[in-house]
């Protein structure tokens, strides 16, 4: 029997919304734009900490990134004494001994990964392209989580005698090696052969991740052993007889001699560029531990600052921790946002609430005509609970769909990553329901407790 007073008052309020549709909608509206915005914030929330979970992937965990710094000279063209230029004191740059200093004295350091990167060409079968040749160890691969789809990672033999091998990326492969399997075949790299032994799985870069941390296309990279760039292709470290000349003589235009002042000669007027004297283009320090990323980066500033002769011709980034900072701003965005979305349900719930009580005073005839002919007070309040819980309901279903439309337009349109999640959507929803079920409960006590004859003389 209760069951079915259920079914007729929800009947009843079924009939009560349908009959008024066009007040139902604009009563929903406050639930409608309130669910909807709470999907496409927390859907823009949720792109952004995944785009930032893949930048801290693509980076590594816990690096401490060094790179070289080669400024351009400065020289006063009015002072013809060279006495009085200041002298420069001597640096030997970034090198393999600073490796080497680094993990022999810091503790906490679990590898380090040094980096040379020269920019060449690749040959086979009549095509060339511009590429990147990147000499690394294989401590490389494991900080940046490059997994190979073939082939076998460098041995220590070729490692310490710089074999002509190589590792290609995916792009590499599917470039010059279209229909078949590039281990075993030879690629020229420059001005070397060198032995496909490996391809790496593809790997995926966005654009935001190229612009924002200054990463290349890892899929177009040439891999090769350290040594092998350093015996087979340059090594900077050494002076060779033509940089000692244009030291010497200041004929060279193009090379400065960092060991001592400027010398004078008969090209004076030439401007000077600064050449890149470091030995590595890059050294990526990976700590054990998070909290130790800031204690360890100032101690190898201290360090490479004694080695280097107090010559500041390098730079230190911890790209996790700006990450990171750049990952709690989007989320205080995000709450700030939500708490707006969060609002405007608020609103609509209390937009149900107004339209339900003046539906009541609407109503009260009918109320008093229900109540005189044997209605109990929980008919009444099922009722009116029920059209305030289908005006929310209705609502948050449309709420979803503009939600979800809104989130694949701002990531089609505007450029920005959304992941809608199920969980946003059930969560929204069920604060909609909740919404319609709290504020319906003062208009349906309110159509209760009406008298009955009061009720039947009201005009």
């Amino acid at each position: 029997m209760d069951k079915e007073r259920i079914l007729a008052n929800l009947y009843i309020a079924i009939e009560a919304v349908l009959a008024n549709r066009v007040r139902s909608i604009l009563t929903a509206l406050g639930i409608i734009f309130g669910v909807a915005a709470v999907i496409a914030m927390l859907a823009i929330g949720n792109g952004a900490q995944q785009e930032i979970l893949e930048q801290i992937k693509l980076v590594g965990v816990n690096n401490i990134i060094i790179e070289p710094v080669v400024e351009q000279t400065e020289e006063n063209l009015a002072e013809d004494d060279s006495d009085s230029k200041e002298k420069k004191k001597f640096s030997p740059g970034l090198t393999l001994e600073d490796k080497e200093s680094i993990l022999k004295t810091i503790p906490g350091i679990e590898t380090i990964s040094p980096e040379i990167l020269l920019e060449t060409y690749i040959i086979k079968n009549g095509i060339r392209r511009s590429a990147k040749l990147v000499g690394v160890e294989p401590s490389y691969f494991d900080i940046f989580n490059f997994t190979l789809a073939d082939g076998k990672m460098f041995n220590e033999a070729q490692l310490e005698k710089g074999a002509a091998v190589c590792i290609i990326g995916k792009s590499i492969k599917a470039k010059f090696f279209p229909s078949q399997n590039p281990v075993g075949k030879m690629l020229k790299c420059g001005p070397n052969w060198l032995k496909v032994i490996g391809v790496l799985d593809e790997r995926y870069i966005s654009e935001s991740s190229i612009s924002k941390l200054g990463i290349r296309d890892y899929n177009m990279d040439v891999y090769t052993p350290l040594q092998t760039v350093l015996v087979r292709y340059k090594n900077r470290a050494m002076l060779t007889e033509e940089m000692i000349q244009g030291a010497n003589t200041g004929s060279s235009g193009n090379f400065v001699f960092f060991g001592g002042g400027s010398s004078g000669g008969s090209n004076d007027d030439a401007p000077k560029q600064a050449v890149n004297y470091h030995q590595l283009d890059r050294m990526v320090v990976q700590v054990a531990q998070t909290d130790k990323l800031n204690p360890t980066a100032e101690v190898i500033v201290r360090m490479l600052e004694r080695k280097h002769n107090e010559v500041v011709d390098y730079e230190i980034e911890i790209p996790e921790l700006l990450l990171k900072q750049q990952q709690r701003t989007n989320d205080i965005f995000s709450y700030v946002l939500g708490a707006i979305a969060g609002i405007s349900l608020i609103v609509g719930g209390i937009g149900i609430m107004n339209i339900m009580l003046a539906s009541v005073l609407e109503r009260i005839k009918e109320i008093g005509l229900r109540l005189s002919i044997g209605a109990k007070k929980a008919d009444i309040i099922n009722q009116f609970m029920f059209e305030s819980m289908m005006i929310s309901i209705s609502g948050g279903f449309i709420g979803i769909i503009i939600g979800i439309m809104m989130a694949l337009a701002v990531s089609r349109f505007a450029d920005i990553p959304t992941v809608i999640s199920f969980g946003s959507i059930l969560i929204s929803f069920g604060v909609a329901t909740a919404i319609g079920l709290i504020f319906g409960i003062a208009p349906a006590r309110k159509a209760a407790l009406q008298d009955p004859i009061t009720s039947l003389r009201y005009e």
